[in-house]
């Protein structure tokens, strides 16, 4: 079966809209029900809540701390949009540099998860943060693990890529394995 993949000519926040379509169609014609979608302020989430409010959406935030100690960059009023429609809030380290990233600023050294994450830049910053929420999501138990499901991801602000995968937790990390690409940029 042929499926398209849409090809986005610049990597722009304004490919959010297009790209929560194409991920909610093909997860339609799929019948996936979970989408695991990442988020910084909140706005992404609460517009994949608006396109996709019939699936299980999974939202995916930046680790307190990650801008300035202690702060959360998820904005209370997209929190609570969030919370009042019962959609599971993940704020956890980035699996693919958390600690790494630790290292590397304090030794001028990278460790294996950097690799990883490198590697699957070379597809796209999507495919990579795509990949890093699937992982985080099914550590925490918030994704089935026996059937595929979709993950978002994107350049800056918004969604710009869009992934079908097969999960997995990340003592396991090279059985998840990516089935389709629907959208990203070129």
């Amino acid at each position: 079966m042929k499926v398209p993949v849409t090809y986005f000519e610049e990597k722009i926040t304004e490919n959010t809209d297009e790209t929560l379509r194409l991920a909610y169609q093909r997860a339609q014609q799929l019948k996936i029900t979970h989408i695991v979608v990442p988020t910084t302020s909140g706005a992404t989430a609460v517009k994949a809540l608006e396109v996709m409010n019939d699936m299980n959406l999974i939202v995916v935030t930046h680790m307190s701390g990650f801008k300035e100690p202690g702060k959360n960059q998820l904005l209370p009023e997209h929190r609570k949009i969030l919370k009042e429609a019962n959609i599971p809030i993940l704020t956890a380290s980035h699996v693919l540099s958390g600690v790494e990233r630790g290292i590397r600023n304090k030794f001028d050294t990278i460790g294996p998860a950097i690799v990883i994450a490198s590697a699957l830049k070379m597809l796209g910053q999507g495919v990579k943060v795509g990949v890093e929420i699937t992982l985080m999501a099914a550590d925490a138990g918030l994704i089935p693990m026996d059937q595929s499901i979709i993950a978002l991801g994107g350049t800056g602000r918004g969604v710009d890529t869009a992934i079908v995968v097969q999960p997995a937790h990340t003592n396991n990390v090279f059985d998840l394995y990516i089935q389709e690409l629907i959208c990203k940029p070129r």
